[in-house]
């Protein structure tokens, strides 16, 4: 089983204009960058005009390591403190399970960990020191 931990940046609105720059500060090479409004659409969080150009999600590779960043999504807070995520990474989604059931003891759960359109069991998770954890099961479904 391999696992991975990458350093996910969550911007507030500034998300291309940082990844223009880790391009050119960080020599990183952009593998993947979706906006809000390349994500299927979804009634219960209706999309307002102003994000849909917002980055949703960005894949950059810096020498051997994966960043990864994307905007708030709109309506949600962003503040100090919370930009900077742990994504752990796993093929299997079993392991995923365990590590998002352990992290969330004490913790708080953002997202129940679950299948998406981009991963078999994906969540999100606030670990009882405050540290926050998305956990992502490879694999498109």
């Amino acid at each position: 089983m391999t696992v991975r931990l990458i350093p996910y940046l969550v911007m507030s609105g500034n998300a291309k204009e940082a990844i223009e720059f880790y391009e050119k500060a960080l020599n990183a090479k952009v593998n993947q960058s979706l906006t809000f409004a390349d994500m299927p659409e979804n009634p219960e969080f209706p999309l307002p005009d102003s994000a849909k150009g917002l980055i949703a999600h960005a894949l950059l590779k810096v020498g051997e390591t994966d960043l990864m960043l994307s905007d708030t999504f709109p309506g949600q807070p962003h503040q100090s403190g919370n930009q900077v995520t742990i994504c752990i990474s796993t093929k299997d989604a079993s392991q995923s399970k365990q590590m998002y059931e352990a992290l969330q003891q004490g913790g708080h759960v953002n997202m129940p960990l679950q299948e998406t359109h981009f991963s078999p069991a994906f969540g999100n998770v606030r670990d009882k020191y405050g540290v926050t954890f998305q956990i992502f099961t490879e694999g498109v479904q």
